[in-house]
């Protein structure tokens, strides 16, 4: 068998592909070849890419939303974050508008800690993580409207080694929130 390195063009092909569902994601099942020559087909949902941020308190506190998630029946502690859902918005300032809508603080310094892929085995989204920091209390904007499990959001503020201490062990479970307070954590003793 050939080795081809990572990043490199498949040798798996696409010989079909149809739609089943488009709505608020989309599912789409290809049919794909396989090196000996099968055919299996894979469901895929693609999902626009997604931001989150890190957000640290000047006094070293993280502040993390309790939020319901319906695909679990229960409350998630999580890190502010939403889909790209602005057209031309920069990554950057979605990030910023994020913190603003759901946290109702102002961010002023971003440093992104990493891009990664949520799930590649059935999606193709992408979540820009970031670290924010010099938090200020702000109002979201006057034609926002917080809806369904973003109008019952909680913020829980932690001190930032109490968030490492229970991402660790295993507590957190949303991947991007894991993700964002384990690549902070060098950033947040100093």
């Amino acid at each position: 068998m050939s080795e081809r390195p990572v990043g490199t063009a498949a040798w798996f092909e696409t010989v079909a592909s149809r739609t089943v569902h488009a709505g608020f994601s989309t599912v789409r099942v290809d049919t794909v070849r396989t090196p000996d020559g099968d055919e299996v087909e894979r469901e895929i949902v693609e999902r626009p890419d997604a931001v989150g941020v890190v957000p640290v308190t000047d006094d070293g506190r993280v502040l993390l939303l309790k939020q319901y998630r319906q695909p679990l029946g229960r409350y998630q502690l999580e890190i502010p974050a939403g889909i790209l859902d602005v057209q031309g918005e920069p990554i950057e300032d979605a990030a910023r508008r994020e913190v603003v809508e759901e946290l109702h603080h102002r961010v002023r310094d971003l440093v992104h800690l990493t891009t990664y892929h949520s799930s590649v085995g059935w999606s193709d989204e992408r979540v820009h993580v970031y670290l924010g920091r010099g938090l200020t209390p702000t109002a979201p904007p006057e034609d926002f409207r917080a809806e369904a499990e973003e109008a019952h959001l909680e913020v829980v503020p932690l001190l930032a080694a109490d968030a490492l201490e229970i991402a660790r062990a295993g507590e957190l479970t949303d991947a991007k929130t894991v993700i964002g307070l384990l690549l902070a954590a060098p950033h947040l003793d100093r």
